[in-house]
């Protein structure tokens, strides 16, 4: 059955990544960008594995995965698969959960990942765990290259991507191109000095609908001397409807 589980897998991978694309939007990987190698060793472990019927060391030397949004992606990769197998999608996502888990543990062991400098202090869990836990949008942007380097549930739901998924997503990606002009506008201004900046925006989800967005962003000097904008930002509908909402007379 594994052996069936593999060829199966190795006929449908177009389709699974064809579905995956769809699924991500603007966070699929690019085609020959470091993530779309992972995902390659991934496969091929999964494949490896499922032969031997045991989990072979997943290779990972030369690569250097942010842990949060691979696992994303090969979460997704591994949910698509489990769907296109149809009424076996349950014995399918049985397998290939350990897999995963287990390629995760690797990615964490190898030394290649970015270190951090002893454990997360608890003000920080604290701090994450509210932003996780609030309605509006939250996202830390790397002012230079525009990197997303962190967003909330709230961000991924609206976007249509899971959260950690946008992690290392360039923002303008989820910006329509005529609508880009105030989010650099902000980002500048918080490049040269300026310690908060408010402004409407818009973004759009996966399948390009347009998001219209009230933003706040902070600004943030990180240990590295690098510029990051800590983005909270309310859809303008909720606005809307508290206006609505107000009696008259």
């Amino acid at each position: 059955m594994n052996r069936d589980l593999a060829n199966w897998l190795m006929s449908k991978r177009i389709e699974i990544e064809r579905v995956m694309h769809a699924r991500l939007g603007a966070a699929a990987p690019a085609a020959s960008g470091p993530e779309a190698e992972t995902l390659r060793r991934f496969r091929t472990f999964v494949s490896t594995a499922l032969v031997r019927g045991a989990s072979p060391r997943p290779v990972l030397e030369g690569l250097r995965p942010n842990e949060r949004r691979v696992m994303a992606l090969l979460g997704c990769w591994a949910d698509v698969a489990s769907e296109l197998a149809g009424p076996d999608r349950e014995a399918v996502s049985a397998m290939l959960r350990p897999l995963l888990e287990h390629f995760r543990f690797a990615i964490r062991t190898t030394g290649q990942t970015r270190k951090t400098s002893g454990p997360p202090r608890a003000s920080r869990r604290a701090i994450s765990a509210a932003i996780d836990r609030i309605a509006d949008l939250y996202f830390a942007i790397e002012v230079d290259s525009g990197e997303i380097l962190d967003a909330n549930p709230a961000a991924g739901a609206a976007l249509g991507v899971a959260r950690d998924a946008l992690i290392g997503v360039e923002f303008n990606a989820f910006v329509p191109a005529d609508a880009q002009g105030p989010w650099w506008t902000s980002l500048d201004s918080l490049a040269e000095g300026q310690d908060q900046h408010v402004f409407a925006a818009t973004m759009q989800d996966r399948d390009g609908r347009r998001i219209r967005l009230e933003v706040s962003a902070t600004r943030h000097l990180r240990s590295t001397n690098r510029v990051v904008a800590l983005l909270i930002a309310r859809l303008d509908d909720k606005v809307e409807s508290l206006v609505h909402a107000r009696p008259t007379g």
